[in-house]
């Protein structure tokens, strides 16, 4: 069998490869040259784990604001003693530093030409979650991932999270009994809020560089800094942000790569704001085995639902809830029997996993071995939320034919698997 032919079997049957390194094995003393591409608040989240593992030289920052970069080269300084180089455009940077790594914590709708530049660069690529905006994009960086033979790991750090690995121990071990439905949901209170004028960019942000290859949208503060995720001509509202991380875990859960069927309805109800992202949505995910399903709001906030975040697994046995901030809890179907609970163990700040990821990634790169969260994994949790809200869009459910990354007799449909890309950008094949 041909080399990439086994890494791409390994891929699909979701097996380790191992095969002549990629690079030299690297001892302990190495260092890689490390890049971060983003450098807000959760970037600055991964970069403190990379310095904090001991194996990163930062050599350089990207960012179009000018204010984020300051403040986080500002950090590198004081954490590492490093002066990284700091740059506006990532193509100048990935030219001109060749970095090892590179960390690309963007908004969503940059991340798949920033990875994909920087995989061709020769660089290993730690890329936030969700991996893409639309579903070709994902094909796209699947594809470059295998033909540069790179090493991709995704944010999906609830993968290394103990408790959900123990969760997902137990639910295997079939202490749950068979399982034939899982609801995932996320809560948050909130309201109506009140519209925020457009505005002028501020000082030192290049915004038409920040919108990049999507529409060049007047400047809004409640999309630049952080609150990009609702405003759907760069992200995919809760369900592509908070959503997929319990995507993923039943796809941790379940033998079956893809749902069948999709449909989700969705409305904007309650807010009144700048955004535009749906305040309200359920999914539905028909699997050959079970059904999965979605559902969100942004209000009513409320004592009866103490637990607003998670995923329930319905069994025959009983029913196990896998959280967050709670651990994960299963209560038996016999009333005679204990619950079973296990706490959190969550890093700080914003209760995450990050560094347990960031050191399985440095192992897969040594070891040349795929990640906990390689980028084929990334790509099919985030595929479930962007089939979620590619139904609502389109108004009807959706057949998804996994293997193939097209949705059956439905030329309609197809057509947003893509979008058209901007100006100077070219959409990714």
């Amino acid at each position: 069998m041909h080399r990439r032919q086994f890494i791409k079997t390994a891929a699909a049957t979701g097996t380790a490869w191992v095969a002549a390194p990629l690079i030299h094995v690297i001892g302990k003393d190495k260092k890689y040259r490390t890049a971060l591409i983003g450098t807000g608040w959760w970037g600055g989240n991964i970069l403190r784990c990379a310095i904090q593992a001991g194996e990163s030289k930062i050599v350089a920052l990207c960012d179009v604001d000018a204010s984020q970069l300051a403040k986080t080269a500002e950090e590198v300084k004081k954490l590492s003693g490093e002066t990284p180089k700091q740059y506006r455009d990532y193509r100048e940077l990935l030219s001109k530093e060749k970095p090892e790594i590179v960390i690309v914590a963007t908004p969503d709708h940059w991340h798949p030409l920033i990875a994909i530049a920087a995989m061709e660069a020769g660089a290993h690529v730690y890329v936030e979650k969700p991996i893409c905006h639309t579903i070709n994009e994902g094909k796209a960086m699947v594809a470059a991932a295998r033909n540069t033979q790179r090493i991709v790991q995704v944010g999906t750090h609830r993968r290394v999270s103990p408790h959900n690995v123990s969760g997902m121990q137990f639910l295997k071990s079939g202490k749950a009994g068979k399982i034939g439905m899982v609801r995932a949901f996320v809560h948050y209170p909130g309201g109506a809020g009140t519209r925020t004028p457009d505005s002028e960019p501020p000082a030192g942000l290049d915004w038409n560089m920040w919108c990049g290859p999507a529409p060049l949208n007047p400047y809004n503060k409640t999309i630049h800094p952080k609150g990009f995720r609702s405003h759907l001509d760069y992200a995919n509202g809760q369900l592509g942000d908070w959503g997929i991380h319990w995507m993923d875990q039943i796809l941790m859960w379940t033998e079956e790569k893809h749902p069948k069927k999709v449909f989700s309805s969705a409305g904007r109800f309650i807010r009144e704001d700048s955004t535009d992202a749906p305040d309200t949505q359920t999914v539905n995910f028909e699997f050959e085995s079970f059904i999965a399903t979605w559902e969100h709001r942004f209000y009513a906030g409320n004592e009866a639902e103490k637990t607003n975040i998670g995923c329930y697994f319905y069994g025959t046995e009983g029913t196990f809830h896998m959280g967050w901030l709670d651990g994960w809890t299963f209560y038996p179907s016999d009333t005679k029997k204990q619950i079973i609970h296990q706490e959190p163990s969550l890093d700080e700040p914003d209760q995450q996993n990050i560094a347990g990821l960031w050191s399985n990634f440095l192992q897969s790169i040594k070891t040349n071995t795929l990640p906990v969260c390689d980028i084929e994994i990334g790509q099919r949790s985030t595929n479930m939320s962007l089939l979620g809200m590619l139904s609502w869009k389109l108004g009807r459910s959706v057949d998804w034919n996994g293997e193939k990354g097209i949705i059956e007799h439905d030329a309609e449909a197809n057509k947003l698997l893509s979008r058209a890309y901007r100006g100077e950008w070219t959409y990714p094949v």
